[in-house]
């Protein structure tokens, strides 16, 4: 264990035992409130886990690697994107999957894409953002958002 976690966890301690003192029923009200949170949040980590296994269960490496993780870098990326695009996936499960890709063979240009124009671009939600925002406004944010998302993807070349 890590310092930094050692001294964190000591600190949640002493924050606990004076809020105790303080006010026992809210503290308990509180503890409770924490516990189903927890509970909620480990359901979803567990879903992430089964996702990205049944993910990799149905696709196999050969395909991600041919798709995401080709000679040429410029057309991987532009399926990365392409697929962020029209996928709806949560920010949390994108991020695991992202890295098991990447142990998979797909370049990171490729992820970058994906992750930039799945939090960026909203294909599948632009119905209903064309209702709030009216239809001009909605494409031209989702082609700027295609674009820079290309343009960050391409970015990440200088650094490898």
């Amino acid at each position: 264990m890590s310092l930094t976690t050692l001294l964190l966890l000591i600190g949640a301690g002493i924050g606990l035992v004076w809020s105790f003192i303080k006010d026992r029923g809210k503290t308990i009200e509180s503890i409770r409130v924490a516990k189903s949170r927890f509970v909620g949040t480990a359901v979803e980590i567990v879903g992430v886990l089964a996702l990205v296994g049944l993910f990799f269960a149905f696709v196999p490496p050969n395909s991600i690697k041919e798709l995401l993780g080709g000679a040429n870098v410029f057309l991987s990326g532009l399926y990365g994107s392409l697929i962020g695009t029209v996928t709806i996936i949560p920010a949390f499960v994108a991020f695991p999957l992202s890295a098991s890709l990447v142990e998979k063979g797909a370049h990171l240009v490729a992820v970058a894409a994906f992750i930039t124009t799945l939090t960026m671009v909203g294909f599948a939600t632009a119905p209903i953002e064309m209702d709030h925002f009216g239809k001009r406004f909605t494409l031209v944010r989702n082609g700027l958002s295609f674009a820079f998302a290309l343009v960050i993807a391409m970015g990440m070349m200088i650094f490898l």
